[in-house]
Parts: C-alpha cells; sequence; structure tokens
C-alpha cells in the first residue's frame, strides 16, 4: 500500500487517475445534463445550510462537492506547514515584490490581451475570459506548490497576501477592464477568502498543532504520506465535480471549449514560464520560484464564478466555469515541468 501510495505522488500514476477523473466527470454531466441545470454559488450553498434553507438538488449538491473537493485538497497542505517555516516565509521582500509586480502589473492585462486577440467577435466569452483573469488564486496554488515540492509555506502567505490585495483591486479593475459591475458586492472576496483560505488554514493549523503536541514531531512526519494522499484525492474529486458540472457542453459543443482553451493554456504556460524564469535569474532557489510561478500563474476561479453568475448573462458564467477545466490539467502539467526541470535551472 505505501509502495503505491508513493508511486501515487511521484506521478507515476496520478496522470492516469486526473484523465479517469476527467471522463467521470463527463460522463456524469452527461448522464444528468447538468448543464440545463442553474449554477449555484458554492458559498450560496453553504449559506443555505446555516439558514436551513439548503435543498437537496443537483446544483446545490455539486457546489458543495466544490467547497469539499477543495478543503481536500488544500487542508493536508497545510497541515504539513511547520509552523517556524511560516515564520520564515515573511521575511521574502524579492519574492513578494515578483508575485505582486506579475499579478497586477502583468497578469490581467496579459489576459485582455489574448481575449482581444482570441476573442475580439465574442462579446460574452471575451468579458468571460479577462473576468477570469482579474485576481490571482487563493486556494488551489498552494496544492500546485505542495505538489511540486517548492516552498509550501512561502506560498501560504503570498496567497494570503493576494486575499488582501484583490479585495481592495477587483473593483478597480474590474471598472478599468470590464466596465462598472453595479450588481457585484466585494464582500463576495472575503466570503470566498474565508471559505477557501481561511477554514482550510484554521484546521490544518489545528492539526498540526495538537498533533505533534501529543504524539510528536516524528508521528506527524509519518502522518504526512497520507494527508499528502487525501490532497491527492481531493484535487481528483475536484477534477470530477467540475467536468461534471459542463460535460455534457463539452460533448456537444467542443468548439466552445477550444475557443476559450487556446487563449487560457497560452496565459498560463507563459506566465507561469517568464516567472519561472525570471526568479532563476533573480538567485532565487527552486522552492521558493516554484511557489513564486504558481502563484502568479493560478487564477482565482472561485471569485470570476461568482461575479459571472451575479452581475453576467449565462454565457458569461458559463466561459468562467469552464476556465476551472482547463486551468487544472495546465498546472497539472506545469507541476511535472516545474519537477523536471529542477535539476537542470536550479542544480538541485
Amino acid at each position: 500500500m505505501k509502495r503505491f501510495l508513493e508511486k501515487f505522488h511521484n506521478f507515476k500514476l496520478l496522470p492516469v487517475f486526473v484523465i479517469v477523473s476527467m471522463i467521470v466527470g463527463i460522463a456524469v454531466g452527461k448522464w444528468y445534463g447538468i448543464s440545463n441545470f442553474q449554477i449555484t454559488p458554492p458559498i450560496d450553498a453553504i449559506k443555505s445550510i446555516f439558514h436551513g434553507t439548503y435543498e437537496f438538488t443537483i446544483p446545490n449538491t455539486l457546489a458543495i462537492g466544490v467547497v469539499v473537493g477543495l478543503f481536500m485538497m488544500i487542508y493536508p497542505a497545510i497541515a504539513s506547514i511547520r509552523f517556524e517555516d511560516l515564520g520564515k516565509a515573511v521575511k521574502s521582500p524579492k519574492q513578494f515584490l515578483i508575485v505582486i509586480f506579475f499579478n497586477y502589473a502583468v497578469a490581467p492585462f496579459f489576459m485582455l490581451l489574448l481575449a482581444n486577440l482570441f476573442l475580439k467577435n465574442e462579446p460574452d466569452l471575451h468579458a468571460g475570459l479577462v473576468l477570469y483573469g482579474l485576481a490571482p488564486c487563493i486556494a488551489m496554488v498552494i496544492v500546485f506548490t505542495h505538489l511540486s515540492h517548492g516552498n509550501s509555506p512561502l506560498a501560504v502567505i503570498l496567497v494570503a497576501v493576494n486575499s488582501i490585495i484583490q479585495m481592495l483591486l477587483i473593483p478597480v479593475y474590474a471598472k478599468i477592464l470590464l466596465g462598472e459591475l453595479h450588481q457585484f458586492d466585494v464582500w463576495v472576496v472575503g466570503e470566498s477568502v474565508i471559505l477557501y483560505l481561511g477554514i482550510p488554514l484554521i484546521a490544518g493549523i489545528l492539526t498540526r498543532f495538537l498533533g505533534v503536541k501529543r504524539y510528536g514531531e516524528e508521528w506527524f512526519y509519518k502522518l504526512k504520506l497520507y494527508l499528502d494522499t487525501l490532497s491527492i484525492l481531493g484535487l481528483l474529486f475536484t477534477l470530477v465535480v467540475m467536468f461534471a458540472l459542463k460535460g455534457d457542453l463539452i460533448l456537444e459543443n467542443p468548439f466552445f471549449i477550444i475557443q476559450m482553451a487556446v487563449p487560457m493554456t497560452l496565459f498560463f504556460w507563459t506566465m507561469f514560464a517568464v516567472v519561472y524564469i525570471t526568479s532563476w535569474k533573480l538567485g532565487l532557489n527552486y522552492k521558493d520560484a516554484a511557489a513564486v510561478a504558481f502563484s502568479s500563474t493560478g487564477r482565482d476561479f472561485e471569485i470570476a464564478i461568482a461575479i459571472a453568475i451575479t452581475a453576467f448573462n449565462p454565457t458569461v458564467a458559463l466561459a468562467t466555469v469552464i476556465g476551472p477545466l482547463i486551468e487544472v490539467p495546465v498546472m497539472l502539467a506545469l507541476v511535472w515541468l516545474a519537477r523536471h526541470t529542477r535539476h537542470i535551472l536550479f542544480k538541485e
């Protein structure tokens, strides 16, 4: 069992499981015709549980599934971090400057350029793509950094900083790039930060603190293999849910997916390569370079979907939902790229 899990973590089996998860998700989406249902924002589904108004429907269940999958992914990565490493990560000015520059001075405008080049005659898809590029990711980049053997504590700190900055800047960028969003409540950003980052962050820190205090560091080190497995299972589960959301659409109108996939893939590969190489040229070690590159590349699809649903028409919302279907497989390919270029570029 242990040997199987080690192969699973070393990407020997993971690509197979990723492909299977995508196929299962598409099959589920096709079987139930899930695209025919109105999308429920995950935050609204969570609120309905606390208000006692939750109804067991396919849209609500999938919305909860996204939250559960992301928690399964992020919580183990947080729990594996040593507290002293978080303190060291705070003292990384060069890393912070690189991420802030590429996330806020480059990424939104680069996505706008790609939207103008590829989707000029498709206004709804154009708006969806620009919307997707507005904010940096506040959750999954921790997992991609973790999978690439990068500096996870640094990734957590970078995500926290990005969470604060994007709450202030999203309205500004939305007005500049998309016009005024009258129906959008900026507190949706804050709620997403709490839901996708805050809860797994607190749970992970408490797990490590109580576990080490009660059983010791050596016991927790042995637990790490199973925590990593939970994180990967969460990734696969999230893929199933996301591809189920629009699985029937992928089969019925693949050209629609391709229209979004080409500019988005160019965005992720270009951003990652430029930031990764810049970090290398500036003398960062591999672990920091991986954390910085993923933190500058991943996009906050949760926020993009929330804004699209509340402030735009269904086609724009559909474009943002397709985003993570493209982003997650591409980012996994970048994880593979980072791990296989570590010895070439960084001699580590």
